[in-house]
């Protein structure tokens, strides 16, 4: 790693190495943002890159945005930019893919790092507003890189490797959650859609025959008489067939007024029919002779 500052080979560094080895030095800073650079290292290509993003960043300001503050976690692993409340990992830069880190010497609050970034393969600078830990910053990432070297030397190259397989499993671990919950969603989205398909009991229409206020089935001439089963258990006999009806010379059948429906026939006809049946239950007329079934009528 390159840096923008000189440290004589004597100056003790400020932290332990356990704590950057075992676990992290943790800062608070405000996020300016990062942007691509067209090299990996430089103190110009960071001098560049702080003055867009500053650019950016004053008008965002003017429309009234803040400047985001984050939390870096600083190990011999890599950094982490977290936000400070829910402790979610925005960032995750791994040591190995960090080829420099300066502070600004015109500016104290600021420092920057360049990092390869794992799917895209470019270089983006980070860069940051720490108000009194620019340059402590910068000398805990530049501790946590002397670590790590010496860490290699003594295992071979072969943490290295093993620290690339974490990253690489994170990251897979990372899709997948993001992936399930996505199906999640796509999930719930189909449920409520299926119960909006689905028509309720109460629309359905019912198959239940109506009845009348006294709950019978009313009677239709166009219902068909479905014969009982006989008492003793055996099949109802086969309704005969009626006998063919008698035709008058010209083919038409006989015309009975007293089996006709009520509805064949207008009121002023039905009514003549409901006399003359009326007439029949009292008495008989044959050859005009009237024949009373009154015990107190005269005629005989």
């Amino acid at each position: 790693m390159n840096r923008a500052f000189n440290r004589k080979k004597d100056k003790s560094w400020m932290h332990t190495p356990e704590a950057l080895a075992k676990h992290f030095i943790a800062y608070n800073a405000k996020f300016l943002g990062n942007t691509e650079v067209d090299q990996p290292k430089g103190t110009e290509v960071v001098k560049d890159a702080v003055r867009k993003l500053k650019f950016q960043r004053h008008i965002k300001k003017s429309e009234g945005q803040k400047i985001p503050k984050v939390e870096l976690q600083i190990s011999i692993y890599g950094v982490k930019i977290l936000d400070p409340k829910s402790k979610e990992v925005h960032y995750n830069c791994q040591l190995h893919r960090i080829s420099f880190c300066a502070d600004d010497k015109t500016d104290k609050r600021i420092f920057t790092f360049i990092c390869k970034d794992s799917e895209s393969n470019k270089h983006l600078c980070y860069v940051f507003d720490s108000e009194k830990c620019a340059e402590e910053i910068t000398l805990t990432i530049g501790q946590a890189f002397d670590l790590a070297y010496k860490k290699f030397l003594e295992s071979g190259g072969k943490d290295v490797e093993t620290r690339k397989q974490i990253g690489g499993l994170q990251k897979r671990i990372q899709d997948l959650e993001a992936e399930n919950s996505e199906l999640k969603k796509q999930l719930q989205v189909l449920e409520e859609q299926l119960m909006i398909a689905q028509v309720p009991p109460g629309n359905s229409i019912s198959s239940k025959t109506p009845t009348d206020i006294f709950d019978m089935v009313p009677f239709s001439p166009m219902t068909p008489l479905v014969p009982l089963p006989a008492s003793n258990g055996s099949a109802p006999p086969t309704p005969a067939r009626p006998t063919e009806m008698r035709r008058d010379l010209f083919g038409a059948e006989p015309f009975d007024p007293f089996t006709c429906g009520a509805a064949d026939f207008p009121p002023d006809i039905q009514s003549k029919l409901d006399e003359m049946q009326e007439g029949f239950k009292m008495g008989l007329t044959v050859e005009g002779t009237v024949f009373s079934l009154d015990p107190l009528d005269g005629r005989c």
